[in-house]
Order: structure tokens, then sequence, then C-alpha cells
């Protein structure tokens, strides 16, 4: 995974389903379906229209958390909190036909995470951010370049996306440090014209050498 990850959550404006083609018509084709305290039958019901958007503009659906959710709706994978299932147990659940992700706030967890042979991780948060409860110590610039220099020197070259309060002036500097990508909410979806805010946010992705658009 790199480029732009789309992590849907619900506004005044938008619900979850209309963020994300809001998010396709701009050009991201990687989508997370996220809705915590939801219960499992309603995120399934989203999770297969999602999907049918996702397949309409040829791009990747996650689901947060949700295994089984994962699987009935025939998603690209799942992304694993520290809290929710194993990534062992979810690769015996999917196989090796589906991606897992997993969340890490420090070197230690991309080094579990890695361990547990997952495909990606999201590495946060970058700075405070109100769409996500119990956040874990804020890791900034300089915590993401020491981040990725442990990895180097550990060999470990898993696919890490940053997360967690970005705003579109920190995404050069971002990718600079070595992140194979960004995920944003907010920074989307709380614009005037969030379509247009996404088209700009992949260009300056593809300008700092990270296609945005691109399918992993």
């Amino acid at each position: 995974m790199k480029g732009l990850l789309f992590i849907t959550h619900q506004t005044k404006k938008y619900d979850y389903l209309q963020s994300v083609e809001i998010a396709l018509k701009g050009g991201c084709r990687q989508i997370q379906l996220r809705m915590k305290d939801t219960p499992v039958s309603e995120v399934e019901k989203v999770a297969f229209q999602a999907k049918r958007l996702c397949d309409k503009y040829n791009a990747d659906l996650y689901i947060d958390d949700y295994v089984e959710v994962c699987l009935n709706v025939e998603a690209k994978g799942v992304h694993l909190g520290k809290l929710d299932m194993s990534p062992v147990r979810a690769r015996e659940i999917l196989g090796s036909r589906f991606k897992i992700g997993g969340t890490a706030n420090t070197f230690d967890d991309i080094k579990k995470l890695n361990d547990e042979r997952v495909d990606y991780v999201g590495l946060g948060p970058f700075r405070f951010t109100a769409t996500k409860k119990n956040l874990s110590p804020v890791i900034g610039l300089e915590g993401y370049r020491r981040i990725i220099k442990q990895c180097a020197e550990h060999g470990i070259k898993l696919p890490i996306i940053a997360v967690g309060g970005i705003t579109k002036a920190d995404i050069a500097d971002i990718l600079a440090a070595g992140l194979s990508g960004i995920a944003l909410s907010s920074a989307i979806l709380d614009r005037p014209d969030p379509v247009k805010e996404t088209e700009i946010i992949n260009k300056i992705i593809s300008t700092a050498g990270v296609m945005g658009t691109s399918k992993n």
C-alpha cells in the first residue's frame, strides 16, 4: 500500500457511504471503511454498498476491525487496531488472499506486526485528532524519521502509512521522511469542496513521488 488512503467517518453533512463516494470521485483508490461502535450487521450492510462503489472506480476497500465483514464482502483487506483481533488469528481466517494491516505507535509495535506478517502498518497519530478515541502519544515528524530509521536498521520493509491529524501542508515532509503514504479523513471531508480537495491532495502526493491513485 502506498499513496492516499481515505478513512471514512460520518459528519453532520455526509454519511459513511457518501464519504466513500467523495474520495473515489476525487481520485482516491484506497478506502478504509471505519465504523467504530456500530453493530456488525450495519457495518456489513454499508460495506456491501461501499464495495460496489469501489468496484465501479476500480478501487480497493479495506474494512476496519471486522474480519468477518472483510471476508463476506470480499474486500481487499482488513485493518486491525491494537485491541482488535490479532493479525495471526485474522490470517487463519482470511488466508493469503486478503491484505492485513495493523496499527502502530512505536517501533516495537511495528517489529511485532512485522513478526506477525502483516502487509502494511498504519503509524500514528502524527498529531492530535478528534476522530479517534483513546489517542496514543503523538509521534510528530521527528518521531516518524526516527522510527523509519529504526526499521531500516532492522531490515523491516513494510509499507508504513502515516495517520492521525495530517493536513495538506504536512504531506510532502511526511513522505520525505520515508513513509509509504498518508491516511486522511477530516482533512478531506471538512473542506468546502471535498472532491476537489482529494484531487489536489493526490497531485501533491504525485509530485512528492508517490502516486496516490495507484493500486497496491
